[in-house]
């Protein structure tokens, strides 16, 4: 797969501007490993290869067993997450599959969420997935090929 363009290059001040979005949320208060998490878990549902790939990456760097990177895509049925993780990924998934769910983000889910969290981590959390979403957005249309980032 050849990549279509390099927006990030082409569009400069908006790469940077995403990236300070990306260190704003390095120093919020949501767990480096949720948010590592939430982003290859969305990165998986997106289809984005180049994330999933990142992200995976990143998740074994900072220590992560293989047997809960192999389970994110499967956590409902895997022992290996916290109750806070497991809220943080289902409102991912709710939050990325809006179109999927007439009532898009289900009262429950949020619920779980916010009983797992304090009112500004789970602000962060909701960013979190927002930012992750518009980086899929931007991989998958322009082709990033998976694995480039190491280069």
């Amino acid at each position: 797969m050849q990549p279509r363009l390099n927006a990030f290059e082409l569009v400069p001040d908006i790469y940077k501007a995403m990236t300070g979005v990306e260190a704003a949320m390095r120093r919020s208060s949501l767990p480096r490993t949720t948010y590592e998490l939430v982003k290859l878990r969305v990165s998986q549902i997106n289809g984005c290869g180049y994330c999933v790939d990142m992200h995976a990456r990143d998740l074994k760097a900072s220590g992560e067993s293989d047997e809960r990177l192999w389970s994110v895509a499967a956590w409902r049925e895997a022992p290996y997450f916290t109750d806070a993780e497991r809220a943080a990924l289902d409102l991912a998934e709710a939050a990325t599959r809006l179109a999927d769910n007439p009532n898009a983000v289900p009262d429950e889910v949020w619920q779980a969420a916010e009983k797992e969290y304090p009112q500004e981590t789970l602000a962060a959390l909701v960013m979190a997935i927002a930012t992750i979403n518009f980086w899929n957005r931007v991989g998958v249309t322009t082709r990033l090929v998976a694995g480039s980032h190491t280069h």
